[in-house]
């Protein structure tokens, strides 16, 4: 009690220091300008401290007065009997509590008509006060705590929302990092394939055209030989294409839905394909699907490079809002994401869509890889 009620005495004159050195802070800021300053003035806690060093000195300076007049009324009452040495004889007018004014008030009448009866009711009244000071201190306490909770704690209401749009803003940022890697990436690799697969194909048709003209009239059979190796070049080209264009968006995929799609995808797999998928109910959001299907594909491309697998699975599931796609094999196992590698392109692409990739890949295997999007 005595230390709660010191603490509430002293309060005004801490939270006037707090202010002040609060205001100096932000004053000394605004006249220095450094970027290391501009960027704490945009931290919200920094104005919450700031709204919490001006809300409480007036609170402060309540419970203060509170405190003192507690303790003076329940003191001067309690001793009321100690410090009397008047003793009028005969008896007084009854003690009467009025509220209200004269024309329409509320009149209760203590009694209390002699100066013994009305020590005896100051000195206990006076003691009721001094038993029920430390509920009043620990409730002046607690109004003052409350109010840093409010402002200052992490468990606030309003720093969990201050918290939560925080997060949603990196996230949204981190989001948009991501697309647009990921589209860098993408595109880097598109162009790459072209300029390594058709690219180099269409240049070696256009040689081959060039001969067969050169010498159409002069060597009939070198002609037919280049026409042939011409017409090969370009079937190789169109086939290339057509790889590339699976690997954007294939036809199938916009046309009949991922289900089809992944089974395509399967179906022309070099390495056996156990295709575990549910019937979808409906067709999911275009970008959700090629998503889904581009991991699937990268995937299973890595299983014919890497894995040395003799089988894997690709499954599908739609629950509660989230696309769940996987690819499993029986490989040598070790995938890992890192710099530079295939699945951290998945997972940057993931990423930009609001999903995530996981990794689990063992030495000696088994892998699967799991990409987990939203989608209604």
């Amino acid at each position: 009690m005595i230390v709660d009620s010191l603490y509430l005495l002293t309060a005004p004159v801490t939270a006037a220091a707090g202010l002040l050195v609060v205001l100096a802070g932000l004053g000394a800021a605004a006249v220095g300008r450094r970027p290391a300053e501009r960027a704490d003035a945009s931290d919200p806690g920094l104005w919450l401290g700031v709204a919490h060093a001006v809300a409480v000195l007036p609170v402060a300076l309540v419970t203060s007065v509170v405190t003192a007049m507690w303790w003076f009324v329940s003191l001067a009452a309690a001793t009321s009997a100690l410090r009397s040495s008047a003793r009028p004889a005969g008896s007084m007018r009854p003690m009467t509590l009025t509220m209200g004014d004269a024309e329409s008030h509320v009149a209760l009448s203590l009694g209390l008509t002699s100066p013994a009866e009305r020590l005896a009711f100051g000195t206990v009244a006076g003691l009721a006060m001094l038993c029920a000071l430390p509920l009043v201190t620990r409730a002046c306490v607690a109004v003052q705590a409350g109010l840093g909770r409010t402002l200052l704690s992490d468990a606030s209401p309003l720093h969990r929302r201050i918290s939560g749009l925080e997060r949603e803003r990196d996230t949204a940022r981190a989001q948009t990092v991501a697309a647009v890697t990921a589209e860098a990436a993408a595109l880097r690799r598109l162009e790459r394939d072209i300029h390594d697969g058709p690219q180099q194909r269409l240049v070696r048709l256009a040689l081959e055209l060039g001969r067969a003209q050169h010498n159409f009239d002069s060597r009939p059979e070198l002609v037919r030989t280049a026409l042939a190796d011409a017409l090969l070049q370009t079937e190789e080209a169109l086939e290339e294409l057509r790889a590339l264009s699976r690997g954007i968006a294939p036809p199938i995929l916009v046309d009949r839905g991922l289900h089809a799609a992944l089974s395509a995808l399967a179906a022309r797999s070099t390495v056996p394909v156990e295709f575990d998928a549910d019937l979808l109910e409906h067709r999911l959001d275009a970008a959700v699907e090629a998503t889904a299907y581009f991991v699937i594909a990268e995937a299973m491309t890595n299983v014919a490079k890497h894995s040395y697998a003799d089988r894997c699975t690709i499954g599908v599931r739609h629950r509660e809002g989230t696309m769940r796609v996987w690819v499993t094999d029986d490989g040598v196992g070790g995938a890992a994401v890192s710099k530079g590698h295939g699945l951290r392109g998945l997972e940057e692409r993931l990423q930009a869509a609001g999903g995530r990739l996981l990794v689990t890949s063992p030495y000696h295997g088994p892998t699967t890889i799991t990409a987990e999007l939203p989608c209604c």
